[in-house]
């Protein structure tokens, strides 16, 4: 193992001198997103894009040589960083069809690299207690005659519908209205918070009405179900302020700015070729918030584990 490292860290040390001195095959491409030989990659504000931009952190960086750079921030201020050069990719998008019109359509500084695998679902949930207690509550249309189990201080006379951060994928505000429904959306400002409020319902039967999705690790330590909302059809969320069914399913995909597609060289070749399931995100993802481990620790031990996953996604 401490010689497998040391020839590594020779290999590192060689691909940063070339690049540095413009040495080399001559191919710019093969240097990365710029001539530094350095990635941006754009972490979105859940656990889940973490760990995916952890895990194709410790690739870039141990098996092609690549410097990291991880740039925070809301999914639509992600998409900025493709025309300020501040951004290369973004690792899992979750449609933004508006996104796409604006910067790979009109803007014409990013380009889809293809789905990463990952399955996503929105919706509404409640505990699984509450199901036990009140079996139809699950049917959308019951949710008038539960609202007051609901109420809280800052919902008023309302059932709260407590939503995550403001920034996220969200129709919920526009359902609540559309479906005639007595609830006030409140933001708990955070996946943190929507957890840690799973939580304390499941533990201490609280009724409570939440916004969560998958993949999502949450889900391998307590049971929540969603509500059946009126089932989504091509085109019932087209005007947003009309929406009136449930969210659509999601094949989450890649994109990157244009310029790192033409010149992203291995590194652009890897975020190409990942593609991995919701399993293997919640695992990675469940190690860094439960089990408190580093982003870097947590990718490692998910790479060791699993060669028969990303041998393939290394440029040959």
């Amino acid at each position: 193992m401490m010689r497998v490292r040391l020839l590594a860290g020779v290999l590192t040390i060689a691909m940063v001198m070339t690049a540095c001195s413009g040495g080399g095959t001559g191919d710019e491409a093969d240097q990365g997103a710029s001539k530094s030989g350095t990635v941006r990659l754009a972490v979105n504000p859940w656990v889940g894009d973490e760990a995916s931009n952890a895990v194709i952190a410790y690739l870039l960086e141990h098996e092609l040589g690549y410097k990291v750079e991880l740039v925070k921030a809301a999914e639509a201020d992600s998409w900025k960083g493709f025309e300020k050069g501040t951004v290369d990719v973004v690792i899992e998008n979750w449609a933004h069809p508006e996104l796409k019109k604006e910067y790979i359509e009109q803007k014409k500084v990013a380009v889809t690299a293809g789905e990463n695998g990952n399955k996503g679902i929105i919706g509404w949930y409640v505990p699984e207690w509450m199901v036990e207690k009140y079996p139809d509550i699950t049917n959308w249309q019951n949710l008038k005659k539960y609202a007051d189990l609901f109420k809280t201080d800052k919902s008023g006379n309302l059932g709260q519908f407590l939503a995550g951060d403001p920034s996220y994928v969200t129709n919920d505000e526009a359902l609540i209205k559309n479906l005639g429904l007595p609830y006030k959306v409140v933001y708990s400002g955070s996946e943190d918070a929507l957890i840690d409020a799973a939580r304390k319902a499941t533990q201490d039967k609280k009724p409570l009405l939440m916004y969560f999705y998958e993949p999502q690790w949450l889900f391998n330590q307590l049971k929540l179900v969603k509500i059946n909302l009126p089932p989504y059809a091509i085109g019932c969320d087209t005007d947003v302020k009309k929406v009136a069914c449930d969210y659509p399913p999601y094949l989450l995909d890649k994109i990157v700015s244009t310029k790192f597609a033409s010149q992203g060289g291995n590194a652009y070749e890897l975020i190409k070729n990942f593609v991995w399931t919701n399993d293997d995100q919640n695992s990675v993802a469940y190690d860094i918030a439960v089990n408190k481990m580093s982003d870097e620790a947590a990718a490692q031990k998910w790479v060791e584990a699993n060669k028969i996953v990303w041998q393939d996604w290394i440029p040959a």
